[in-house]
């Protein structure tokens, strides 16, 4: 691999760090090589766990239901999927976005289709979507993939695609894809990850098969890292509904987005940079 994309990918390794545990995670460390490290993704440890109760006790049940989310980490070649055979949904896809990528001009291939590295009593295809009223809604947007063709299939892949809300797919989540392309190509890199939040157990599911039942969440979250010569942090969340207003309404802290998904990003950043990063929530910083 060349030395700018390793560097790239460890940076990435060094900063995204994602989950308030999930079960099975820590393979990621045991098993990853350099192409697949899109994301540094950890099971919190106990000793995390019981503070997250000590420091959040209202958040820890979050944290703690964290634990038993079903996960099979699917490495693309340009993003990680960690993909929920529960909700047939990602629980979450991270990339390192850069500026060649948003410069691609790979067109748009539109061709959703089944994951073959799922098992089939497991696999979602794209015809499960029908008549359901939701888009196929992408985490990984196809448009941070027209550098290389086989990304742009893999981003059709249907899990990194979850039932979305026409309005919020073509509008607002949209808009912040492009904004996310344009702080590409002004900071160099950033660090991305996003996706569905489930508020109850019970979730409203879609499909016509009796035994592949995808779930439609009822928000969305993404998160965006810069490590530029300011650093800085941002996250986002969206019902998934037809919002109004601009992407400065749904701008959240990074704190804020772990607290709602039980999760834990940035964590290999020093303790106080981290911190720091995390509380804040300043739209005008990144320009919006």
């Amino acid at each position: 691999m060349e030395k700018g994309k390793r560097k790239s990918l460890y940076i990435l390794l060094t900063c995204m760090g994602l989950v308030g545990a999930v079960a099975g995670i820590n393979h990621l460390w045991a098993t990853a090589q350099a192409e697949p490290v899109v994301a540094s993704l950890y099971a919190a440890s106990p000793q995390a766990a019981q503070k997250t109760a000590q420091s959040e006790p209202k958040h820890y049940e979050r944290a703690r239901k964290a634990q038993n989310v079903k996960e099979t980490l699917l490495y693309k070649s340009q993003f990680t999927i960690s993909y929920n055979v529960d909700t047939h949904c990602p629980n979450y896809v991270c990339w390192s976005l850069t500026s060649s990528r948003a410069k691609g001009k790979v067109q748009r291939s539109n061709n959703f289709h089944a994951d073959n590295a799922i098992s089939e009593r497991n696999r979602v295809d794209y015809y499960d979507y029908n008549g359901s009223g939701y888009d196929r809604g992408h985490m990984c947007p196809a448009g941070d993939n027209k550098n290389n063709i086989k990304a742009m299939d893999e981003s059709f892949c249907m899990t990194n695609i979850c039932p979305q809300n026409h309005n919020l797919n073509v509008g607002l989540w949209n808009d912040l894809e492009v904004e996310c392309r344009s702080w590409a190509k002004n900071y160099g890199t950033v660090y991305i990850c996003c996706g569905p939040i489930f508020d109850s157990a019970e979730f409203k599911t879609i499909g016509r098969r009796r035994n592949m039942k995808v779930a439609v969440p009822d928000r969305f979250f993404k998160v965006v890292l810069t490590m530029g010569r300011v650093p800085k942090a941002i996250g986002f969340i969206y019902p998934n509904r037809s919002c109004s207003g601009d992407m400065r309404d749904y701008a959240v802290s990074v704190d804020k987005v772990e607290k709602e998904t039980g999760m834990d990003f940035f964590y290999q950043l020093e303790d106080k940079q981290e911190a720091q990063l995390k509380k804040e929530c300043n739209p005008a910083a990144w320009g919006i």
